[in-house]
This record gives C-alpha cells, sequence and structure tokens, in this order.
C-alpha cells in the first residue's frame, strides 16, 4: 500500500509537471527570433494555419500546436489573412492573433487633387496586390487612404476607390445648396476637380468654388490654369509655365478658350471641395490671385484684381523668381 502511495504521489507530480511544461510550451516565448509575416490562405483549417506557422518559424510543431491549442485555446474560427507576428511571440498569442482575424494592413494612399494616371500608378506599385488595371476614370476615386491584404487583386481595390466616390458624391448632393451653380453631380466632381487644383488651403476652398460659381452663372470664362495643363501632361505636373499656345488651344479642357465647364474633372477631388462646390461662399468676388503666403486674395472687380496681380508681381519679383 505504501508503494502504491509513492506510485501514484509521483504519477500527480509527473502530471503536474507535465501540465506545467505544456503551459509553458503554450505562454511561454516562442522560437521566432525576428518579427516576421505570415499568410494563412483563404478556407485553411486549424492544422493547415499551424503548418504554415511552422514553415515560418513561428511554431516548433504543428502538430503539437493543433493539440495544445484544442486543449488550453478554444473553439473559435481562425481567420484567413496576413499576419505580423512578433518576435518572441507564444503559441497562446499567435492562436488568439488568427482568431481576432488582426490582419496586416498594408495601405494604399490617394491624396486630394490626385490625377487618375498617378492613383493607377500607386496602385500598380502597391506590394502584394495581384493582377493589373486600367487607368480609372478621372474624378471617379475618392481620395483616402484604402486598406487591402497581400493577394487582394488591384481591381478590387480601385473599385473600393470608385464605390467611395460614389456613395460620398450621392450624399453630398442631396445636401447641395441653392447657391451652387453645378446642375448634375458629374459637373459638380468636375468643379470640385478645379477647386481642389486652384487651392491647397482648405478655408479657400468655398471662396474659390464661389468666384468659378458666379463665372459660371454670368457666362464668363472660367480661365483655371489647371484645365490647361491637364490635356498637356493628364494631371502630372507640367514642370514649366504655360505657353501662350496652350493658353489658346481648343481641347475641351481649356478654360481660357471656352465658356462653361470642361468635359470632364481634371482631377479626383477630396470631400472638402465636393462640399465647397455644392455649398460656396456667399461672395461676389469674380477673382483671385496668389498673395505670396501660399494663399489668395480675391477681388470683385479687374482693377482690384489687377492691383493684386502687380502686387503678387512685385513680390515673386523680389523672390528673384521673374
Amino acid at each position: 500500500m505504501r508503494r502504491l502511495g509513492c506510485f501514484g504521489l509521483v504519477l500527480v507530480l509527473a502530471l503536474v509537471a507535465g501540465v506545467a511544461l505544456a503551459l509553458n510550451s503554450w505562454r511561454g516565448a516562442g522560437p521566432l527570433e525576428a518579427n516576421t509575416t505570415v499568410l494563412i490562405a483563404r478556407g485553411s483549417s486549424l492544422s493547415g494555419a499551424a503548418s504554415a506557422l511552422e514553415r515560418a518559424g513561428a511554431v516548433t510543431s504543428a502538430r503539437r500546436f493543433v493539440l495544445l491549442a484544442r486543449v488550453l485555446g478554444d473553439d473559435t474560427a481562425i481567420q484567413a489573412g496576413e499576419y505580423r507576428l512578433a518576435k518572441g511571440m507564444s503559441q497562446a498569442e499567435i492562436l488568439n492573433l488568427l482568431q481576432r482575424g488582426e490582419t496586416l494592413q498594408r495601405l494604399v494612399r490617394v491624396p486630394e487633387g490626385w490625377p487618375s494616371v498617378m492613383v493607377h500608378d500607386a496602385v500598380m506599385k502597391a506590394p502584394q496586390l495581384t493582377g493589373s488595371v486600367a487607368v480609372p476614370a478621372e474624378g471617379s476615386v475618392l481620395p483616402d487612404s484604402y486598406s487591402y491584404q497581400r493577394g487582394d487583386t488591384r481591381a478590387e481595390v480601385v473599385g473600393r476607390m470608385q464605390a467611395a466616390m460614389t456613395r460620398y458624391l450621392a450624399e453630398a448632393w442631396k445636401r447641395r445648396k441653392p447657391a451652387t451653380a453645378v446642375r448634375t453631380p458629374q459637373e459638380a466632381i468636375i468643379l470640385a476637380s478645379i477647386v481642389e487644383k486652384e487651392t491647397g488651403k482648405p478655408e479657400e476652398r468655398r471662396r474659390v468654388a464661389a468666384v468659378y460659381s458666379n463665372r459660371l452663372r454670368m457666362g464668363m470664362p472660367l480661365q483655371a490654369d489647371p484645365t490647361v495643363i491637364y490635356p498637356v501632361t493628364r494631371g502630372r505636373p507640367l514642370g514649366r509655365r504655360i505657353l501662350r499656345s496652350e493658353l489658346r488651344a481648343q481641347n475641351g479642357y481649356n478654360t481660357y478658350a471656352m465658356v462653361g465647364l470642361p468635359v470632364g474633372p481634371i482631377a479626383n477631388p477630396g470631400r472638402e471641395s465636393i462640399d465647397a462646390v455644392l455649398d460656396p461662399a456667399d461672395s461676389d468676388a469674380l477673382y483671385f490671385v496668389a498673395d505670396g503666403t501660399g494663399g489668395h486674395v480675391f477681388a470683385r472687380t479687374l482693377a482690384e484684381h489687377n492691383a493684386n496681380v502687380a502686387k503678387w508681381r512685385a513680390i515673386r519679383r523680389a523672390r528673384g523668381e521673374i
């Protein structure tokens, strides 16, 4: 009886030691010696995920990981995607990460006012996206930062960008004010793209929108320099002064040579520029010119405008720019 009692004690101690070892293996530091990423494919089972983890060096044994997960973890399903695993991450932390679906988020950033050719460049250069995609229609993309996962297609990402613009424009159009000079959502995008290119100061957008709205109502040419540049570069920086021949060009975009809006947008406008066009400032200004600080000075009459232009030229001359 005494021997049986000793054997039982040894067995209990062995079980306790085994449990302690398992818990340490499960919750203790893992084998990863550096941060890494691992891709859990769509439709992967726990065993499939464990194999991917073993190949990445995140666990020493896929079979042991599955066993410990079933005994010490819970039955929450794992989620597919790309995961960033930290150096020394425990098996328990890894399982929890996969169950929460906290995948590595990659971003494609589209700044306000980018033309579609530059959006296309960014999407095509984005790492880990698949497939190709055509240049999206100008003005169809809403500037923002868009997350994606490894293996997503470029067409899917552009589709999300365009769906975001469609949603926002529909919402903004419902909020339009009577003061707006545009008659359709497409006209709103066209005018907003001009406003976007004319000023980088958020507080000026509604005032710039008012100038162009006033000109549209009066039948005055918009005379917006960015509309001259667009047919030449498709929205990329010109890198030089506009030529006289370009100011006279008849191409459907040049608002020096025509009255009304261009035939299409010249960039992808952001939310604030769209809102500005649909709710322009209460202003009777018809002109604006740079003021030397990054902003603009506005004028009601040509005489006032010419005086402002003279001041701007004097500033540029003092800077050695002309």
